[in-house]
């Protein structure tokens, strides 16, 4: 089979929402140290290669809002796609305790490689699929870990993510916290936006509303749970989105 480093579902759903999804997969391609970081296959499996159930989140809710989804097919220990082409974390040596072997004594070479190979694939995937239409709404869907190795427990169940651009994710964090049974971050468990990320890159500098959505992967497990975000979040996105004057 043909590898390809993004993955498109719905490419003809007319809706203005576009869905992304940057950290969908912990594929490491076979191009890439063989297919292996050397990363034992328990911490592959881990928030550190990619965002457990953003995947399954981010297609129930193309399907039940009749949009495109467009998710990367590569783990973001090979290159991270939210990250700007000259961060210095755009390819990890050490993520939340776990060493990366693969990429300990990568250079720029190496790096130049993987832009071309998955990072600027994905990003050319995205960039058409928002210029599809005017009006295009990006809501990108992200997962985090309940706790990182040293630190206290993440309250929050969904985090509302936003820079400059607010029309969206204000009345979005303000429409959830209207639900009884959420804990609901502003920029929170990270703060809004870094230069050069999928969401400044796509929306922020481009003039298009966004908003990046963060569920605690705890939440997200099993097929029914991301079934139930998907449906929740597109119900509420729907709800909210004649009150923003977009």
């Amino acid at each position: 089979m043909t590898y390809h480093p993004f993955e498109i579902i719905g490419e003809d759903r007319p809706a203005r929402w576009l869905i992304t999804c940057d950290h969908a997969a912990n594929t490491v391609p076979q191009c890439v140290a063989g297919g292996s970081l050397g990363v034992h296959p328990e911490d592959m499996a881990r928030h550190i290669a990619y965002d457990p159930g953003a995947k399954g989140v981010s297609l129930g809710l193309g399907a039940a809002l009749n949009a495109p989804v467009v998710m990367s097919n590569f783990s973001r220990l090979v290159i991270d796609p939210n990250r700007g082409e000259d961060d210095p974390t755009l390819v990890m040596k050490l993520y939340d305790g776990t060493i990366i072997p693969g990429n300990a004594r990568i250079d720029e070479a190496e790096i130049e490689r993987r832009k071309q190979a998955f990072y600027r694939p994905y990003h050319d995937a995205v960039a058409r699929m928002a210029a599809r239409r005017k009006d295009v709404i990006i809501v990108a869907i992200h997962s985090y870990t309940p706790r990182l190795n040293g630190r206290p427990p993440r309250p929050w169940h969904v985090g509302i993510l936003h820079a400059a651009d607010q029309r969206l994710a204000r009345p979005l964090i303000s429409r959830l916290r209207c639900e009884s049974d959420l804990c609901v971050g502003e920029n929170e468990p990270y703060g809004g936006h870094l230069p050069g990320d999928s969401i400044d890159r796509h929306a922020e500098t481009q003039g298009r509303p966004s908003t990046l959505i963060e569920l605690r992967n705890d939440l997200i497990k099993t097929e029914a749970q991301q079934n139930a975000w998907a449906d929740r979040l597109a119900r509420i996105l729907t709800e909210v989105l004649p009150h923003t004057g977009l």
